[in-house]
């Protein structure tokens, strides 16, 4: 235990880990290794007793009904070794009612008695805002047999937020739904708060999951008999107050430790995206290059998460596509020559009948260049470097079946296209016939692949597999005339930078559903470099990555190292 406090801002550092310092305050707590046992607390026997006659004096006086008595606790129920003079108890021994709100939907009326449900309980937290009314009456038909009271405990019985409990912290009077579960507890020899804490905790929790499949029960709901029959570790009264205190400490220096981690986060954001704007508002080679060594030496302070890594990627192939990453050579053919070059093969396999004449795209605007090009470069549009822009199809509209691999063809789809690479892990086929009927979207080795409809857009991939395959309607096929492995590669950067990604989120024509149209496609404009500067940008574009990805990597490992500790630490206390 000394090593978990003496590590705790250590172990904070773990994914999650606050969270999980959390659950493990409050699991150390119930199993009474929070706090030392002294000896001359009165034992938790002894306070059952006293419940036991109070709750028969309740009974006699007819304030509380005899509920039917449950069987004897087992020991296979008993979760854990328990500390001596501590005792267990099914929830339904200790306190006076375990009841549920009520179950039709009440009418409701502008003014009168608020009226709450699983909405107005957060773990913790008894939020009784944003509520309804009902009239006085029906609130006294609700509560008739239990008023809500400071100190009752709330326990949500449905939903996602199963389980969630909190303590009625203030004079509030209120009827509720049947999403709510009301638990009253003896308060003059129990801690409410402790009663929470254990209902919070793990193997508290534990008991709300386990239950709500049971014998029945709807599925989803945790019936109020199976929250009598919940059983409690029990500490004498004087160790459940020290218990509280001791873990309401630990949880302000979690919030602490919370707050500072997330000021360290924003903190680091802040020097991240700085470091980055100067990088892409260098003006010179020679600025651009201070900025860039000031980031490799600050690596760690600067990239210190996946998502900052991921910025970082982002801006590498901002800064490729825009002719600030590598050098350019006077030398270098320049990239109006290679248009030239790839206007005549196009010519060319229009009058060998090999490709069809496409409408002539209009020549790039003024107004739509996002950024000046170095000396070299030149503005197209993807129309005018493509043989073949087109999508596939739905083979149920085709009157295709689905099939195996041996009896049909690759089918992809956009789960097989993501940013890069070919997500081949989950294959599909259609029959063969599918590529008679859509002869034009068949695909060969080096078509760029995009996903053009739903959350998937804008993710691209080359195909550069030999398999004989075919597309559905979420996929666009992108067949470049000229096709150089540079020249590839410095397109897929292209299509998968944020310049090209916004511009396509610009283009999309349906409002209702993410998607993009063939013409808006070959409408795109792309920066064209000469030929020897794509190889050299590729080349830097792959070592820099490559950077990032052992950072990233770096990253994970660090992470790793830091959950199998958490873990070593729950598992040796």
């Amino acid at each position: 235990m000394e090593f978990l406090f003496e590590n705790f801002d250590k172990l904070a550092e773990a994914p999650g880990g606050v969270k999980k310092l959390r659950e493990m305050i409050l699991q150390f707590a119930v199993q009474g290794k929070l706090v030392e046992q002294d000896p001359s607390d009165e034992p938790a026997s002894v306070l059952l007793e006293k419940i036991k006659v109070e709750k028969e004096k309740l009974i006699a006086e007819g304030k509380i009904k005899r509920q039917k008595e449950l069987e004897p606790i087992k020991e296979s129920e008993i979760p854990f070794e328990l500390p001596k003079e501590w005792d267990i108890a099914r929830f339904i021994d200790i306190t006076k009612v375990i009841t549920c709100g009520i179950a039709s939907t009440p009418t409701y009326t502008e003014k009168g008695m608020p009226f709450l449900s699983a909405k107005n309980v957060k773990p913790f937290r008894f939020l009784p805002k944003n509520h309804k009314f009902v009239s006085k009456e029906l609130y006294k038909k609700i509560t008739q047999n239990a008023k809500p009271e400071i100190n009752d405990i709330l326990l949500t019985r449905v939903g996602a937020g199963i389980g969630e409990a909190a303590i009625i912290d203030i004079d509030f009077a209120f009827a509720f739904y049947v999403s709510l579960t009301l638990i009253k507890p003896f308060h003059c020899h129990l801690d409410s708060k402790y009663l929470l804490l254990y209902l919070s905790s793990p193997t508290g929790i534990m008991n709300s999951i386990s239950n709500i499949y049971g014998k029945g029960v709807s599925q989803g709901n945790l019936n109020v008999n199976q929250v009598r029959k919940f059983i409690v570790p029990l500490p004498p009264l004087a160790e459940q107050k020290r218990i509280v205190s001791k873990v309401d400490s630990l949880m302000v220096l979690c919030d602490d430790l919370e707050k500072q981690q997330q000021q360290k986060a924003e903190k680091k954001l802040t020097l991240n995206k700085a470091s980055l704007l100067a990088l892409n508002s260098s003006a010179s080679k020679q600025e651009f290059s201070s900025h860039w060594k000031h980031i490799t030496k600050n690596f760690d302070l600067l990239y210190s998460s996946q998502v900052n890594v991921k910025e970082l990627k982002q801006t590498i192939l901002q800064l490729a596509v825009q002719g600030k990453l590598v050098e350019q050579d006077s030398h270098d053919e320049p990239a109006s020559v290679l248009l030239e070059k790839i206007k005549a093969e196009k010519e060319r396999l229009i009058a060998e009948g090999k490709i069809k004449r496409q409408k002539e795209l209009e020549p790039v605007r003024e107004s739509e260049i996002p950024f000046e090009l170095p000396k070299g470069w030149i503005w197209c549009r993807l129309g005018d470097i493509t043989s073949l822009i087109t999508k596939g199809s739905s083979p149920k509209w085709q009157g295709v079946q689905y099939t195996d691999e041996n009896d049909g063809i690759l089918f992809i789809t956009s789960e097989n296209v993501g940013s890069y690479k070919l997500l081949l892990n989950k294959k599909k086929y259609v029959e063969k016939k599918f590529n008679e009927i859509e002869p034009r979207s068949i695909l060969t080795k080096n078509d760029i692949l995009m996903n053009i409809v739903g959350a998937s857009i804008g993710r691209v991939a080359i195909y550069n597999i030999e398999d004989l395959a075919n597309i559905n309607q979420a996929v666009c096929l992108i067949r470049l005339l000229y096709q150089s492995s540079e020249y590839l590669r410095f397109m897929l950067n292209f299509l998968n930078s944020e310049i090209c990604i916004s511009y396509m989120f610009d283009k999309q024509v349906d409002n209702a559903r993410a998607n993009l149209s063939m013409g808006n496609i070959s409408k795109f404009i792309i920066p064209l470099p000469p030929l020897n500067e794509q190889k050299r940008i590729v080349e830097k574009v792959d070592y820099l990555m490559g950077l990032c990805d052992q950072l990233s990597n770096g990253l994970k490992d660090q992470e790793e190292v830091s959950e199998r500790l958490l873990s070593a630490v729950v598992g040796g206390v």
